[in-house]
């Protein structure tokens, strides 16, 4: 698998990463440990170096099976996690106060079984905390040798050129795919300006561009998409479109759904690390086969065409979860 660059210190990472918050949490029970700890070991072995996980991802536990798959070959390995949240939960409230930013840092150096962290992410913006007192934060744990790098999660473009100027950011993680393109219009422009790196979150829109998920699929009870708005029944049959545009392209392309949809993400930009995450094998596999999917340029501009005809429906967030967003 190629590698890239995320910012302009230098950090290399996997083209496609692993997002390991399906492991444990957001969609339905966690997986047993051995389970989790074999996707991951079986994904660095097919070529992925970059692992994303957070505090907020089961208050450790995720971070915990991380750093007991990697923990042989960890300095091959870039591994992120988040701080933000009180008391590590994400339905608390924010909490991005130094001292809590210690607390975390030094949980997650446990649960990793690490001495460092290569990127340290502000998992939501802090609205009691301005983002340069973050940054000088930040800037203390490098100096430290507690962490390598910082990025931002899900922040405007105001608040990445604060922190930016105050200390400089590594990369930057927030959705976007085919299903949520909003970055393109000031995140992506504000990157590339500041050669701050993108880590694209569910860059298969939480599941539905695979083609797995239809207007019939029941969710577990404990899966977030049950609150999501873009995924209730009928906003699911008004997408559909979009998998179908997806669908017909994988077949002329000898690929799947997943395969375009993460193969249009890494055509975007050579600064551009996608992390899907799954629980199976089979789809971690599939996932990985994306980046030997080339797309040319007549049919990434087929699916710009084809894609501007599809209105897409439905809040990307419950309104509780809406209003942590960074404006």
């Amino acid at each position: 698998m190629e590698k890239i660059i995320l910012g302009k210190n230098g950090l290399e990472v996997s083209e496609l990463g692993f997002g390991c918050m399906g492991l444990t949490f957001g969609y339905g029970n966690a997986v047993e440990e051995n389970k989790a700890i074999e996707i991951i070991q079986t994904a660095y072995e097919k070529g992925v170096t970059f692992f994303d996980t957070a505090e907020a991802y089961s208050q450790g536990l995720n971070e915990k099976y991380l750093g007991k798959a990697v923990k042989s070959f960890r300095d091959k390995v870039v591994l992120a996690t988040k701080f933000g949240f009180k008391e590590g939960g994400s339905s608390v409230g924010l909490d991005s106060r130094p001292e809590r930013i210690r607390i975390v840092i030094e949980n997650s150096l446990r649960y990793l079984q690490t001495d460092y962290i290569d990127l340290f992410y502000q998992h939501r913006q802090d609205p009691e905390v301005p983002v340069e007192e973050v940054a000088g934060t930040m800037r203390d744990l490098v100096n430290e040798g507690k962490i390598l790098h910082w990025g931002l999660s899900e922040a405007s473009a105001q608040t990445i050129r604060r922190a930016h100027k105050e200390f400089p950011v590594t990369a930057l993680q927030s959705e976007y795919s085919l299903f949520w393109r909003e970055p393109e219009k000031e995140i992506i422009p504000t990157l590339e300006e500041l050669e701050i790196g993108f880590v694209p979150f569910s860059p298969l829109g939480k599941g539905f561009l695979t083609g797995a998920i239809n207007s019939d699929t029941k969710f577990e009870a404990n899966d977030f998409r049950n609150t999501v708005p873009r995924f209730n029944e009928e906003n699911r049959k008004n997408n559909q479109a979009l998998v179908d545009m997806l669908t017909n392209l994988a077949a002329q392309k000898n690929a799947t759904p997943a395969q375009i949809a993460l193969a249009w993400l890494l055509a975007q930009k050579p600064w551009i690390a996608p992390i899907p995450g799954t629980t199976k094998i089979h789809r971690l596999e599939e996932n990985i086969g994306s980046t030997k999917v080339k797309l040319t340029i007549e049919e990434l501009q087929k699916i710009e065409e084809l894609s501007s005809k599809i209105e897409l429906v439905g809040e990307r967030y419950a309104p509780a979860q809406q209003k942590m967003i960074d404006k």
